[in-house]
């Protein structure tokens, strides 16, 4: 699929949830959100059919995202159920990896190719700052655990107020490089102001490049996400979300007013 500026769109990014175990201060407010009703969040059924419709239209890569994937129930079958789709050459996830030390073996065995862990610091004190009570240890855990299940490569999204050369992480990309991992370095958004910038070591935020679609874990299909522009999968139908999303793909992000992180997926 091409969209009115020559971009390739094949690349969906579903979010399974909207709850996370995490409360990162760039993400989410220390009391947590207003969480969706059970009745909105989309069934595994309507995921995957919507992605077999997605991939048929020529979508080639799909990436789980949340909130944090691995809380949702079942997550392992829905995980399957995707890898089951005939087109998809690349299926991955992004997780913070507290709880990856438990589903490793299981998401591997379920077809899941790769995943990206959210890294921000590695010190432990510094860690439990930043996401307000997590251990680092869960997350070193979850490394280990996909990196012996086969889960390859594992990538490390280290999000940065400025720069890479700020402490934290200057010491997640000496962990990395010690430990043979490849680092992404995603500089802090804020989605109403529209501020964002290019990810360094990946092609996010760069808008000349973006291939992406964004399916929320309510069923609103989103081509940008610094924008408004949304189109809801039940009531639009499959086939026509996803041409009216590729449609409509702005050029260029400008804002988002009526989103969050935690909501759309990053």
């Amino acid at each position: 699929m091409y969209d009115r500026f020559n971009r390739s769109i094949d690349y969906l990014r579903i979010s399974v949830t909207d709850r996370c175990n995490l409360r990162c201060r760039y993400c989410m407010p220390e009391t947590g959100i207003p969480l969706l009703r059970h009745e909105d969040i989309l069934t595994f059924d309507e995921i995957t059919g919507f992605t077999k419709v997605a991939v048929s239209m020529g979508i080639r890569k799909v990436r789980l995202t949340g909130g944090e994937p691995l809380v949702r129930k079942g997550i392992v079958n829905l995980v399957k159920m995707i890898a089951a789709i005939k087109g998809i050459n690349d299926l991955s996830m992004t997780t913070n990896g507290t709880l990856l030390k438990h589903f490793a073996g299981d998401l591997k065995k379920a077809g899941l190719h790769r995943v990206n862990i959210s890294l921000d610091a590695v010190n432990p004190v510094r860690y439990a700052y930043i996401t307000r009570g997590g251990n680092i240890n869960d997350v070193l855990d979850g490394i280990r655990a996909a990196r012996e299940a086969g889960i390859i490569p594992v990538k490390i999204n280290c999000v940065v107020m400025e720069s890479k050369n700020e402490e934290d992480a200057q010491e997640v990309a000496e962990f990395c490089k010690r430990n043979n991992l490849e680092i992404r370095y995603i500089p802090q958004m804020d989605l109403v102001q529209g501020h964002f910038s290019e990810v360094v070591g990946g092609t996010g935020g760069n808008c000349a490049l973006c291939n992406r679609l964004r399916l929320t874990s309510n069923g609103k299909l989103r081509p940008c996400l610094f924008n408004n522009i949304e189109f809801d999968i039940r009531e639009t139908g499959y086939d026509e979300s996803v041409a009216r999303a590729v449609e409509y793909k702005p050029e260029c992000g400008s804002k988002n007013s009526t989103g969050a992180f935690f909501y759309l997926g990053g």
